[in-house]
């Protein structure tokens, strides 16, 4: 019955690909819950295991006394006698091995039950710390169900959660279809196995897609420094070239794009803007804001702010649609950035332009007066917007307001410029 025991035991850790030492231990802590059932916590026992032999071996140890008071830790002197043959005084051990029959078929059942039990919680260890090793990784699984909220994946036999939120906007997937991913979190439960979330819309994701398509940041001779995401929609990444050598931009992207092309792809399309990382906030920005070209910056490294200076025609480019573009470069530099309207110097040349006719002698007297002029009157009409009403009027399609009180200044001068004239 030993070895039946041994040999049943030995099929059941075999399918769960477990190690025999702990199965062997798992054995041991099952018999001694048996004997702490039957004999008591106080009983001095010891269960010994062999698993090559396929033996179990189950010693009681008790005191011999003249009379007993606890049956389960002691032994009087003629019964240890007739038990062993051999003579013994008060205070004298005995040791006596008990056979497995002895604790019944219902004991036995539990032992096999406290096994699996031992087994589970112990595979739920093993696939624990098998995946926390594995969060930042991507995995690939295979989709078996889909829920209203979430999928359900299939990775190595264990169960993965792929929740909705996590999932790239208007991506679908058919059951039977792999999924690459990326291990966001692993949680241990009360009960039942540990919950594993994987995730393709978290930053992680795609700077591990980065790793695996280019060799050069695998290999760390190019650093992911930031990245900032709108899953599926858009994504700036921040590189930097630890070797002068390399032109970390080029790399990442490829002959004609070969590279990040397949990223893309593997994104649902999302567009990806690879920027050089410097330590120059203000140009680090400036590249951040691309394609808009930027005429000052003004930074508030305590704060971490910075005011974006910028002609009429560039501020639809720096919020880009539905104030992506600025949003991204914010999240991208660390930066909350605000958008100033430069309108002076625009106003001031469509001005001069139009006084092209003044002779060269009354030109050269009203000049500078018309410079002044414009810029006395338009002092106060630049606009200063922060990100949050520069995005909601890019949302909106609002026209700006100051056509008419620049088309009126625009009146005065000519104005003035004509009597000064006459």
């Amino acid at each position: 019955m030993r070895g039946e025991i041994i040999e049943a035991f030995s099929q059941m850790a075999k399918q769960k690909n477990i190690d025999r030492d702990i199965l062997e231990s798992i054995i041991k802590d099952a018999f001694k819950k048996m004997m702490e059932k039957k004999y008591g916590q106080d009983a001095n026992y010891e269960v010994v295991v062999n698993m090559e032999k396929g033996n179990i071996e189950i010693f009681l140890y008790k005191t011999v006394v003249e009379e007993v008071n606890d049956p389960n830790t002691e032994i009087d002197i003629e019964t240890a006698k007739e038990k062993s043959g051999e003579d013994f005084s008060p205070g004298d051990d005995f040791v006596e091995e008990l056979p497995i029959e002895e604790f019944g078929r219902r004991l036995v059942l539990n032992l096999k039950q406290n096994l699996n039990n031992k087994i589970r919680e112990l595979e739920k260890e093993v696939t624990f710390n098998k995946y926390k090793d594995l969060v930042g990784e991507i995995i690939v699984g295979e989709v078996y169900q889909i829920k209203p909220n979430s999928m359900l994946l299939i990775h190595n036999g264990n169960e993965i959660i792929f929740p909705k939120s996590e999932q790239i906007q208007n991506e679908r997937f058919r059951k039977g279809e792999t999924v690459r991913a990326v291990v966001k979190s692993v949680e241990k439960k009360s009960s039942g196995p540990p919950t594993i979330i994987v995730s393709r819309t978290d930053n992680e994701f795609l700077q591990k897609l980065f790793e695996l398509e280019i060799p050069e940041i695998y290999d760390k001779l190019i650093e992911i420094k930031a990245i900032a995401r709108e899953p599926g929609e858009r994504a700036k990444i921040a590189v930097y070239s630890n070797d002068d050598r390399i032109d970390a931009v080029g790399a990442c992207v490829g002959m004609k794009g070969s590279r990040i092309h397949s990223i893309v792809r593997e994104l649902n399309n999302e567009n990806i803007d690879v920027i050089n990382y410097t330590d120059d906030n203000a140009l680090f920005i400036a590249r951040a804001l691309a394609p808009a070209k930027i005429e000052e910056i003004i930074l508030d490294n305590a704060n971490k702010t910075a005011k974006i200076k910028a002609d009429e025609d560039q501020i639809s480019l720096i919020i880009g649609k539905n104030g992506q573009n600025i949003k991204l470069a914010s999240k991208l530099t660390g930066f909350q950035l605000d958008v100033i309207r430069e309108e002076k110097k625009k106003l001031a040349n469509e001005i001069l332009t139009e006084n092209d006719e003044i002779e060269d002698e009354e030109y050269d007297e009203t000049e500078e007066e018309i410079e002044d002029e414009v810029e006395d009157e338009v002092e106060d009409e630049v606009e200063d917007d922060t990100t949050e009403e520069a995005i909601e009027e890019s949302e909106t399609g609002k026209e700006s307001e100051n056509e008419d009180e620049i088309n009126d200044i625009e009146k005065s001068v000519k104005s003035k410029n004509k009597k000064d004239k006459e």
